[in-house]
């Protein structure tokens, strides 16, 4: 079936429907990573977000189940330039149409993705409908300019609390959108965890007597998260406290520092990053559209991006605080960056 995709500037892509045969709209971005399109389709920070893959052929290794980062797909639509219509991986169970079309994402092939690319790279993200009415820009022009991404938080994290057992210390993750290897690292290394909604007090946390604090990545804009700023910074002020990509931005925001949008974000698995530390760059995956643009008064850079030199990762000068804006458990080297979990373990001792 055809179908088009969209843009809020007038742009029209068209191409081939597959997936869930229904309209979706959402924000237009763009992934470079080669591999790891289950990943990206089941990853909570891109709710809302209509995700483009850079690679050509998306749909060859099919869907294996045990590597979603979440219950369920939460891009609002998928593009490719080819979808593999067969797949193969001892490890596959159903191929990649057969998934969308069962979770009821659309996605389009067949459209010149570099071209797509090479627009928001220049334009910046942009609001887009993937639709397979014959419809164009005028037609659709008020209902991309309604798409609204505020309450993406409120649709990923988790509905109330839940524990998974540990025999190490407590860590208290703070759901924002939290990925399913980031909590199996986690475990890996012992701990006792209790996930709690984005929106819980930091009196019913502390509740807990938690060793550590951790407030996870996850879609949307920080900066709307005013009650969960202030949350964040009565933590922090009690307990050591770490994060990792939205959860980096928070901290930044409730200590004083400012936060801003991307021109097109940085979403990918190849993005090389230095620590300042030991003065080692390591590749890393990526995936958000807001940096911390100014650093907190007491906090220092402790990690930095190679391509455009924003903060990858900081920490305060007086109090145990430590975040990373980067995901160390993306494992695109394949494992380089787990030391990020070590560091984040030692602040527990």
């Amino acid at each position: 079936m055809k179908a088009k995709l969209i843009l809020e500037d007038g742009s029209i892509f068209e191409g081939e429907a597959f997936g869930y045969l229904n309209d979706s709209v959402g924000e237009v971005v763009f992934n470079t990573g080669m591999t790891g399109y289950e990943e990206i389709l089941t990853d909570p920070s891109y709710y809302g977000q209509i995700v483009t893959m850079t690679y050509p052929l998306i749909g060859n290794y099919g869907i294996n189940l045990n590597d979603m980062e979440s219950s369920s797909p939460k891009v609002k639509g998928f593009i490719v330039r080819e979808n593999s219509n067969i797949s193969s991986n001892f490890r596959s169970e159903l191929e990649l149409e057969d998934y969308l079309r069962l979770k009821k994402i659309i996605g389009i092939s067949g459209i010149d993705t570099r071209s797509l690319t090479k627009l928001l790279r220049n334009k910046g993200t942009m609001k887009g409908i993937i639709t397979v009415k014959d419809l164009n820009f005028n037609m659709v022009k008020d209902e991309l300019n309604s798409f609204s991404n505020v309450d993406a938080v409120c649709q990923v994290t988790t509905k109330k609390p839940y524990c998974i057992d540990g025999k190490g210390k407590h860590i208290a993750v703070m759901d924002f959108g939290v990925k399913t290897s980031i909590l199996e690292n986690f475990t890996r290394r012992g701990f006792k965890i209790t996930v709690f909604p984005a929106t819980t007090s930091a009196l019913d946390v502390l509740k807990v007597n938690p060793d550590l604090i951790f407030i996870s990545n996850g879609p949307g804009d920080p900066s709307d998260l005013k009650n969960e700023i202030q949350n964040i910074k009565e933590l922090a002020l009690k307990k050591t406290t770490v994060g990792i990509c939205l959860g980096h931005q928070l901290l930044a925001l409730a200590f004083g520092g400012t936060t801003a949008k991307l021109k097109f974000g940085h979403r990918g698995c190849n993005h090389p990053v230095k620590n300042l530390k030991n003065n080692r760059v390591f590749i890393t995956s990526q995936n958000h559209g807001y940096y911390v643009n100014r650093l907190p008064e007491d906090m220092e850079v402790t990690h930095i991006s190679l391509n455009d030199g924003s903060v990858e990762g900081m920490k305060h000068k007086n109090l145990p605080i430590y975040s990373i804006q980067f995901h160390p458990e993306g494992s695109p080297g394949p494992e380089d960056n787990n030391y990020i979990f070590d560091e984040f373990a030692k602040y527990a001792l």
